[in-house]
């Protein structure tokens, strides 16, 4: 396949129809429009990742990649290298991804002759984008025979790998015997292929599940401020996925009245701990979920884990604009794209992005690699490779 061509299965990237740019979904626009944006410039994708026309750590990890590149199209010197790393990488502080995709065009071009950067930069990122795809795939993969063995008790990958129709069979298994109804699963936040360049992350499980025939049904928290359950209902419609949204405080009561049987979320940074930064809110639906024995997942690509970070006491928290919580972005009655003021614009408000959850309240880490315990140890069995950098 050619370095500047994507597969037809990507969703929130694609190449653009003419030059070397790519297209975005422009995320702020949705549920109510669905439009596509072009990136031909590095200024065009810092302010996409800065203003959320793009989201989700994995997606914004190879937007800034295609930032870089973009350019290094225009200006290859080891000058604009330099600058164009700083303007993408403090887009968005919180998501290791963006980091970790920068760092590794950083290194690849640094050495090289200023002539050869461009064409380098553009193979590798969509290097990145494949690879994200790919892992986003093999997440689903090992998220669904989880699910099914922890929901269940039927092990799907046992006596045989798991291929089409294996999560079927199981699936009617359990929903014949032990559970006559679909598999509730509990989501904060949008982890879906908005979020990533396709599959998803806590969302490819329950594509997985809904794909091979187990019933599933999805509780979608709004996650206020920024509302990014609304874009993981949209996604789950456009899937055929049962879903229905609720306030996100509503949580708690549900997991309470054994309306739940998992929760499954993204990440945006897990230290080499097992500790998670996720949406704030994140940590409330985990301790709910601790308190009525519900297991909590936590699903990510090796993009998201930051071998270097101890503990989630040492990842930056974003702290966002107040207005984000003053105002309701939304449709008037005409189907006009309207905001609604809330709050005065001189109320003082408190706009974190990101909470941190705890390593001993996560049930599990679900990578492309398979499932592992939220802990150094986990961890370290999984990516044996970086076993000397992780705490036991």
């Amino acid at each position: 396949m050619p370095a500047t061509a994507a597969p037809a299965t990507f969703s929130s990237l694609r190449p653009a129809p003419a030059g070397r740019a790519v297209e975005i979904l422009d995320q702020t626009r949705l549920p109510f429009a669905k439009a596509w944006i072009p990136l031909a410039h590095r200024d065009d994708a810092a302010h996409a990742i800065a203003a959320m026309q793009t989201r989700g750590a994995p997606l914004i990890g190879a937007v800034a990649a295609f930032g870089l590149a973009l350019a290094m199209a225009e200006d290859a010197s080891d000058a604009n290298l330099a600058a164009s790393t700083a303007l993408l990488a403090a887009t968005r502080p919180t998501a290791v991804n963006l980091a970790w995709a920068l760092a590794r065009l950083e290194a690849l071009l640094r050495p090289l002759p200023p002539a050869a950067r461009a064409e380098a930069a553009w193979v590798e990122a969509w290097a990145i984008a494949h690879e994200d795809a790919a892992q986003c795939a093999a997440i689903g993969t090992h998220g669904a025979a989880r699910l099914l063995a922890e929901i269940s008790g039927i092990d799907a990958s046992s006596g045989n790998p798991i291929g089409t129709g294996t999560l079927a069979q199981a699936g009617s298994a359990a929903t014949a015997t032990a559970a006559p109804r679909p598999l509730n699963i509990m989501t904060h936040c949008n982890a879906g292929w908005l979020a990533t360049v396709d599959h998803g992350t806590a969302l490819a499980p329950i594509y997985r599940l809904h794909a091979d025939g187990v019933p599933v049904h999805v509780w979608v928290s709004e996650t206020r401020p920024r509302n990014q359950g609304l874009l993981t209902a949209w996604e789950l419609a456009e899937r055929d996925v049962p879903h229905t949204v609720i306030a996100d405080n509503a949580a708690g009561l549900l997991m309470m009245q054994g309306r739940v049987d998992a929760v499954i979320v993204g990440a945006d940074r897990i230290a080499a701990n097992g500790d998670v930064a996720n949406k704030v809110g994140t940590y409330l639906k985990a301790l709910a979920a601790r308190a009525h024995g519900v297991p909590f997942f936590v699903a990510a690509p090796v993009s998201t884990l930051d071998f270097a970070c101890p503990a989630g006491s040492a990842i930056p928290i974003e702290e966002r604009a107040g207005d984000e919580l003053r105002q309701v972005p939304g449709r008037d009655d005409a189907d006009r794209p309207a905001t609604v003021r809330q709050l005065p614009a001189e109320r003082p408000v408190a706009n974190p992005a990101f909470d941190v959850t705890p390593a001993a309240l996560v049930t599990a880490l679900i990578t492309e690699r398979g499932v592992c315990p939220a802990s150094g140890a986990g961890l370290a069995a999984l990516y044996p490779e970086r076993a000397g950098a992780l705490p036991r």
